[in-house]
């Protein structure tokens, strides 16, 4: 199996166990994800489709390096979107509207009623569970990234020791 293939394996596996556990906190333990939960997600998704084509790439190593430089990105992008959220769950920085309570200013009366009574009650500042420390958004940031540096570290590695 060529290297890249390898690389895109790993990106798999490691998305599939942080998008799996994600799961299973929102199935099994009942916890509903925020919207920038979500948005952590989609990257995943994204790392898993390439982690596999370029896993059944192993015998064209340029298309296997190609995906698993995308799923090494998206484990990147992930991370980025992690780390943002822990800085709105900390209070450093606002998020978005549609999940940190936020209410407009100036509605009306009735503006004010459609709008509560259409919020999202699952608030992206208010970190649902914590772990050392440390929330699932944190947890996303440090895996996730860990994996994409380690990742990239080879692939750089790999690209310098290769003979033309």
């Amino acid at each position: 199996m060529s290297f890249p293939a390898r690389v895109g394996l790993c990106a798999f596996l490691g998305s599939a166990a942080l998008l799996g556990g994600a799961f299973y906190f929102e199935y099994v333990i009942g916890l509903a994800p925020c919207e920038m939960c979500w948005w952590q997600r989609y990257p995943h998704m994204v790392a898993i489709a390439a982690g596999l084509i370029s896993f059944a790439a192993f015998s064209h190593e340029k298309v296997a390096m190609w995906f698993a430089l995308v799923a090494i990105t998206a484990l990147a992008i992930t991370a980025g979107i992690g780390v943002f959220h822990v800085g709105v769950e900390h209070h450093w920085w606002a998020g978005p509207q549609a999940c940190s309570g936020t209410i407009p200013r100036g509605l009306s009366v009735e503006q004010l009623k459609k709008f509560l009574l259409g919020a999202k009650m699952v608030r992206c500042d208010e970190p649902a569970w914590i772990f050392l420390g440390v929330s699932m958004a944190g947890w996303n940031a440090i895996c996730s990234g860990g994996l994409a540096l380690l990742l990239g570290t080879h692939i750089v590695k790999h690209i310098r020791t290769k003979p033309e």
